[in-house]
């Protein structure tokens, strides 16, 4: 498994201990930045985060700023990201299964880090339900709208 994953200042920590516990699992992460603590504007990562998605190369990717909001906000920007925001295992379940979310993001400031794991393993053990996909269609032809 291959994920994307990107950080402000304030998910900075998060995001170092939830690659240090999943790579001896073999689960392997293209870290997107930020490198530190040192403050640094979100949406830069959500932007990098979503874009580094949707190329396809990844199952998917996690996105943690303060509280989650933001990074999400910035990675939802990019055509055909659906970023969500989970804060416990139902909405982490049915992020997946009903809105097959390509991106999580979580809050620095107000997930811990097991509580991120559990987040992050639902999710990621989660499938997709195909009776959802008519909504999905329609997130899309709004996008396609946009364009126009």
């Amino acid at each position: 498994m291959k994920i994307a994953i990107a950080s402000d200042h304030a998910g900075f920590t998060l995001k170092e201990a939830i690659k240090k516990h999943y790579e001896p699992m073999g689960i392997t992460f293209d870290d997107l930045g930020t490198n530190n603590e040192n403050r640094v504007d979100y949406p830069d990562y959500g932007k990098a985060l979503g874009k580094a998605v949707m190329t396809g190369s990844y199952d998917f990717g996690i996105g943690i700023c303060g509280t989650g909001i933001g990074i999400g906000i910035a990675a939802n920007k990019v055509k055909g990201v659906r970023a969500a925001l989970v804060y416990d295992q139902l909405t982490a379940e049915l992020a997946k299964k009903h809105n097959n979310a390509n991106v999580i993001t979580l809050g620095g400031r107000t997930t811990s880090i097991a509580e991120a794991i559990k987040l992050i393993d639902t999710f990621k053990d989660t499938s997709f339900e195909a009776r959802h996909q008519t909504r999905i269609d329609k997130i899309k032809g709004i996008e396609e709208a946009e364009d126009e």
